[in-house]
């Protein structure tokens, strides 16, 4: 039943075939669910979830359900707290808690599904980017940098570092990377559910280039394995060449960081799984052919 609403929720953004695999429900049992009519109860849960919106935005979204339950039985509704709480958790209505688990509240909502299901390829480039932000200890304090990778041809195409993990940060690489490839409508960015790249506007700058953002599920670093075995290999050669990070300085790091993927890995490091060709030359071949 959940998932059937996922699919229906999200049609309009995207095809009931991909939101049926996302949701592991079948497309038949979708349209089969959307045509009958609904359960009285269903019913009596439509009118019963206005009344706890309304309770819940007159407390300017402080309630939690023990508080929205005592206002409905104030009303004289008969509910059971359960119900409440449920209804209230299915629509992402959160109430002010002091316990960590809550504090983000709506920000965790992820505004799409995951639409790469761990398949890091692409067929042309332009056509997947993978994101992520990886930090580095320095003498001096840490430093962070956003990076966006093409699935196809592998190249950086897009980064930017800063001293804090902020929304500026991703948006920066973003900006990068659309400058560089400006790729079509095509393009499906995915990311971690990080607030960045989850925030009103990193999502507001995907839909002005109409772009597809894609999220893995939380804390599971394989949905965005492509960018973690970069992470891992960018850190692992900067130490070869370079010595620990630990013994630079954020200055000192980020006149690495720049020559190692401006100049080394998109333009010079020949990779096997490209046919021993180097990040730039895959993508001068695309474009050529």
């Amino acid at each position: 039943m959940i998932g059937f609403r996922f699919v229906d929720e999200h049609q309009a953004e995207y095809r009931v075939t991909d939101l049926c695999r996302v949701a592991g429900v079948c497309r038949s049992g979708f349209y089969a669910w959307r045509s009958r009519d609904l359960s009285a109860r269903a019913v009596a849960n439509v009118a019963l979830l206005t009344e706890i919106c309304e309770i819940h935005e007159q407390s300017r979204r402080t309630y939690g359900a023990p508080r929205v339950f005592g206002q409905l039985r104030r009303r004289g509704h008969q509910v059971g707290r359960h119900r409440v709480a449920r209804l209230m958790r299915s629509n992402s209505l959160v109430g002010a808690h002091a316990r960590r688990k809550w504090r983000r509240g709506n920000d965790r909502i992820v505004p799409a599904p995951d639409l790469l299901q761990r398949d890091f390829t692409a067929p042309r480039p332009d056509l997947r980017w993978v994101a992520d932000i990886s930090e580095f200890h320095c003498i001096d304090g840490k430093l962070y940098l956003a990076g966006i990778r093409d699935l196809c041809d592998h190249t950086l195409v897009g980064w930017s570092m800063g001293e804090r993990q902020t929304t500026d940060l991703v948006v920066a690489a973003l900006m990068m990377a659309l400058g560089r490839r400006q790729p079509s409508n095509e393009l499906v960015h995915h990311a971690d559910h990080g607030c960045q790249y989850t925030s009103i506007e990193f999502t507001n700058r995907l839909a002005d280039w109409g772009l597809a953002g894609s999220y893995g599920s939380v804390g599971d670093c394989f949905d965005n394995a492509a960018m973690e075995a970069f992470w891992a290999t960018l850190k692992n050669e900067i130490r070869h060449i370079w010595g620990p990070i630990e013994k630079l300085t954020r200055s000192q790091l980020r006149t690495i960081l720049f020559d190692y993927i401006e100049v080394f890995y998109n333009r010079s490091r020949h990779q096997r799984t490209l046919g021993d060709r180097t990040p730039a030359e895959t993508y001068a071949a695309s474009r050529a052919a």
